[in-house]
């Protein structure tokens, strides 16, 4: 839920910015697959947390759902630091204050995942990132072809 789930998804929301923007287009579906397995990683463990609870409902005590939620805050606040760090000043068109929002709204949703109160009540503002989380991507790395490619003589950093 912390690993997979929260930490990352600033990086991730800064790749995939630059390729809707046509920047770095083969690092940004590098990162979508990238993406896909942490995901696929994060709901196992979602899994786990919830069948624990079901199948031992007196290990989920209010001090355990506390501490859960003080270890998802504690996240946040470095995944928000990390955004700061490498977004002092924005960059095209992205700023740490944005991630900040969104990093409390992926929070929120985890929490609610694990059966847990949001706690910063967020908005998205990065709509397009839930399009891209929530789309089934069936493509397999090894069956694609390179479509963009170019030695690094040829490249144009203009």
């Amino acid at each position: 839920v912390i690993m997979e789930g929260i930490f990352f998804y600033s990086g991730f929301v800064m790749m995939l910015s630059f390729q809707r923007q046509n920047r770095l287009p083969g690092s940004g579906e590098q990162f979508q697959y990238i993406l896909r397995d942490e995901t696929m990683h994060m709901n196992f463990g979602i899994d786990v947390i919830n069948q624990i609870k079901i199948e031992n409902p007196d290990l989920w005590t209010p001090a355990v759902k506390e501490k859960s939620t003080e270890l998802i805050r504690k996240a946040v606040d470095l995944e928000i630091a990390y955004a700061k760090d490498t977004m002092p000043r924005g960059i095209l068109g992205l700023n740490a204050g944005m991630f900040e929002d969104y990093v409390g709204y992926v929070a929120d949703r985890r929490l609610e995942k694990i059966g847990l109160p949001k706690v910063y009540n967020a908005s998205n503002p990065f709509p397009w990132m839930s399009e891209i989380l929530d789309l089934k991507k069936e493509k397999n790395f090894f069956e694609t072809r390179v479509t963009e490619y170019q030695t690094g003589g040829a490249l144009n950093w203009d």
